[in-house]
């Protein structure tokens, strides 16, 4: 046991006041043996271990119990989550609330338990050195204010921590639930969170807001007229992964300085581009002859070719860095527990030798051919639909502006495009829904399993939504007229629709809906203040922010070439993005619960693979440049030669991305090093523990 003191945010209580146990009797209830000697009180649940006492107790998340939990369900269910892991409890704190028989449990961690999971999860905390090391709990005195969990831990930290032990419990043999139908008896090695929650006896589980810490936040996040956001706020109050997709959306916004700036100059220069941008967005047809060629979409091809490489790879490195910085560089890769939604039958896992639910790996991919496949297709058939629909349409209102010509018919070009978006976007919507649910169906054992299966079916069905149409209007139609005014008709109306949705939408739902949370009084019972914060929406994640910057991403490195303004929109639709984002993560929803992350993930693989699409897609643009190819007939060049120069240069251009790739490394040296020395003296404590425990 550490000999330091407890903590004020995760220790148990120390008050005699809280040590009367609540007399439990019943024959329901003892089924869980030395589970029921965990005594609760009007307090939070006592804990036996010195070094976790505190007289104050930071609630870190709120249980919500459905309507019809009997007392002895919940007491039943305080006492598992207060029990010590070996036998079976979650070894956390548990509070029943002002009324003992209510539908809410507040849950915190002691210390011990905050430090033992810190540990298991890989994270990397401040030695006394002062350099990042992987936690050890045996070491857990010598690394900086571990006698102090709210500073050695984030809010975010603690609170993942918990919802971690928590999803961690399972049943260590068959026992009935008290206060429940024998349709719901627990089997040995059955998850009982999602037991419970399937059993209606758990609606939610959520981190509570600190709204004191929260307002500090506002104001130096988005209240303001800084330029910079307070990251390392954001990952203490909201966690990795929100931290990480500010930290981007600020990285890449920046980045799109230098193809705007390019963007403004060849338009300004260029007399030809100018007149393309306006024959784009009043939709006048092109008539001269050269009316893509020029060198600024060439230098604008060129450059976002090399732009896109160069953009990744530096955040490669900054994203190392701050993972450094936020001591997620080392997390633990272990045999993970099947996730709270996986199901099957149980047996013996052949890697572990737990007893867990188990379920064919035929079974899965038989799943994945004969239902997910075929559904994904049927989708990607409608966006197909929704594409000849669009040609249809821009043909019949072509032919209606050419035998009327008139303001009408001219505002009227516009109309397929702007449908044609709006159904986009709501079959993306559907889309996204019924991709969670094919994703649920294949039941994948691990969480990253999961993610990674539904990430996919959306990133295909992502990138054949939204380009499917400009990729066919470039390679198949060569209507470089069209695929700009395509590609105007996107940038302005998403920018539009954006607007509304990312900042007037989310300013009315705060003004008229999210009132009674701004009504609270200091003097309100804690209770009703945590109610109030069950009631705000769930946090939809950051899903649709990634989707949305994978989109703009490829417009820009795909496509700009033949609309140089696209950077420009971009970079003005994103200085509000970033604003109104945060904005609604502190304001709108509830706060959610953020797992431990080194980087973006798969996310930063679909920008890597949009980067190398990006060669095709714009050598083969400027293929379809009459003036080009006016210079190589003017040269006696023959069709056959002017395309393989184009694959030629296609291929010089690929291998210039690579160099640019291997000549940025991922990392900084510093952060390899670092990276070297945490694992050094991790195999060393490895070592050393294992030279103990022979010993003992």
């Amino acid at each position: 046991m550490s000999e330091a003191g407890g903590d004020e945010g995760g220790g148990g209580s120390s008050s005699s006041n809280t040590a009367q146990q609540i007399e439990d009797t019943s024959p329901e209830e003892k089924v869980l043996g030395k589970l029921s000697a965990t005594s609760i009180g009007p307090g939070w649940t006592k804990v036996s271990c010195p070094c976790c006492v505190s007289e104050q107790v930071e609630p870190l998340v709120v249980v919500k119990l459905g309507e019809k939990v009997r007392p002895e369900t919940k007491r039943w269910l305080i006492r598992l989550i207060g029990a010590p892991q070996k036998d079976g409890g979650a070894a956390l704190l548990a509070h029943p609330g002002e009324d003992a028989s209510g539908d809410i449990i507040m849950v915190s961690a002691p210390r011990c338990t905050l430090l033992r999971a810190t540990e298991e999860l890989g994270l990397c905390k401040t030695y006394q050195s002062g350099d990042m090391e992987a936690f050890s709990y045996n070491d857990r005195e010598h690394f900086k204010d571990s006698d102090n969990m709210e500073a050695f831990l984030t809010l975010a930290e603690r609170e993942y921590i918990v919802k971690y032990e928590l999803d961690g419990l399972r049943a260590q043999k068959d026992l009935r639930i008290p206060g429940l139908s024998d349709n719901y008896t627990l089997q040995h090695r059955d998850n009982i969170w999602q037991k419970m929650r399937s059993a209606s006896v758990i609606v939610d589980t959520l981190p509570l807001h600190k709204y004191d810490k929260l307002k500090a936040l506002s104001e130096a996040w988005y209240s303001g007229n800084q330029l910079a956001q307070p990251l390392d706020s954001v990952n203490a109050y909201f966690g990795s992964p929100v931290a990480f997709y500010f930290s981007f959306l600020e990285f890449y916004t920046w980045s799109l300085l230098p193809p705007a700036i390019l963007g403004l100059t060849i338009t300004y220069f260029s007399g030809e581009v100018q007149k393309e941008m306006v024959e784009s967005v009043s939709g006048s047809q092109v008539t001269i002859v050269d009316d893509d060629a020029g060198p600024g979409h060439i230098i604008q091809a060129v450059f976002s070719m090399l732009w896109s490489t160069v953009v990744i790879e530096l955040w490669k490195r900054r994203s190392a860095s701050l993972s450094y910085r936020w001591g997620t560089l080392h997390l633990a890769e272990r045999f993970a527990e099947p996730r709270p939604g996986f199901h099957g039958d149980l047996g013996v896992n052949p890697v572990t030798g737990r007893v867990e639910p188990l379920f064919p790996e035929w079974q899965r991919d038989l799943r994945m051919a004969l239902v997910s496949v075929p559904v994904v297709g049927m989708f990607l058939g409608l966006v197909v639909l929704g594409m000849v629909c669009f040609y249809w349409g821009e043909g019949q209102v072509k032919q209606l502006h050419q035998d009327w010509d008139s303001l009408l018919t001219q505002t009227l070009l516009y109309m397929p495009s702007v449908l044609h978006i709006i159904y986009t976007n709501m079959l993306a919507n559907v889309y996204k829904t019924v991709a969670q649910s094919l994703t649920e169906y294949e039941n994948h054992r691990e969480e990253s399993a999961f993610q990674n299966h539904l990430t996919a079916k959306v990133l295909v069905f992502t990138f054949f939504n939204y380009f499917a149409v400009l990729f066919h209007i470039a390679f198949f139609k060569q209507d470089v007229s069209l695929l700009r005014k395509r590609l105007a008709s996107l940038l302005i109306v998403s920018q539009l629709v954006n607007q509304v949705t990312e900042v007037v939408i989310p300013f009315l739902v705060d003004r008229f809906i999210n009132a009674p949370r701004r009504t609270e009084r200091e003097d309100d019972p804690q209770e009703d203040k945590f109610r109030n914060q069950i009631t705000l929406p769930v946090f939809p994640g950051l899903f649709g922010e990634y989707i949305e910057l994978l989109v703009q991403f490829g417009y820009l490195s795909l496509f700009s070439c033949v609309y140089p303004l696209t950077a420009v929109l971009l970079l003005i639709n994103n200085l509000t993005e970033i604003r109104s984002d945060a904005y609604k993560i502190c304001n709108l929803f509830r706060k959610p619960f953020s797992p431990l992350a080194a980087n973006m993930g798969v996310w930063q693989l679909a920008f890597e693979v949009l980067s190398f699409v990006s060669v095709v897609s714009n050598c083969w643009l400027l293929i379809l440049s009459p003036r080009l190819r006016e210079l190589c007939q003017g040269g006696e060049m023959s069709s056959t030669n002017f395309l393989l120069l184009a694959v030629l240069l296609e291929h010089v251009l690929i291998v210039i991305k690579v160099v640019l790739a291997l000549l940025i490394p991922d990392e900084p040296d510093w952060i390899k090093k670092k990276k070297e020395h945490i694992e050094f003296t991790s195999m060393q404590a490895l070592r050393e523990q294992k030279l103990l425990s022979e010993e003992s």
